[in-house]
């Protein structure tokens, strides 16, 4: 499950995304678009400043922008910079493994096979995904 600092995040940027190459965007505009805390949209957007997707400016013409294209920021690069990694499992995350602690081997555990699936195929779908696309509604379930 995505934390709600990951959808605060993610809906931040798809903001800045649909803006993109407009100017800064205005803080307060992104928190009541949003429905996101002022205080806490400050904090993401920070983050995001020091990983390389957002850039921002000081001042009364000031704001926020993405640093980079929105093709070019994906939504596997947004879970794994707020969440740390696409793996419903610590043994089968790529960037944070550990061993599951009371468990039976790797090798023989099928739901350590399971999960390393399950990551697979969700970062094959968020990786190929970015904030340029849009998906259509009849996907949408």
């Amino acid at each position: 499950m995505l934390s709600q600092r990951t959808r605060y995040t993610i809906r931040a940027l798809l903001h800045l995304a649909d803006r993109y190459g407009e100017g800064p965007v205005r803080l307060s505009e992104i928190a009541e678009a949003q429905n996101i805390p002022s205080k806490f949209l400050t904090v993401m957007l920070s983050q995001m400043i020091r990983k390389g997707l957002v850039a921002s400016r000081r001042g009364r013409e000031g704001g926020y922008w993405l640093a980079r294209p929105p093709a070019e920021i994906s939504y596997g690069e947004i879970v794994r910079l707020t969440r740390g990694s696409l793996g419903l499992l610590p043994c089968a995350s790529r960037l944070a493994y550990q061993k599951c602690t009371n468990c039976i081997s790797e090798e023989r555990c099928r739901l350590h096979r399971v999960m390393l699936t399950v990551r697979d195929e969700t970062a094959r779908i968020l990786d190929g995904l970015s904030l340029a696309d849009t998906v259509p509604p009849e996907r949408i379930l």
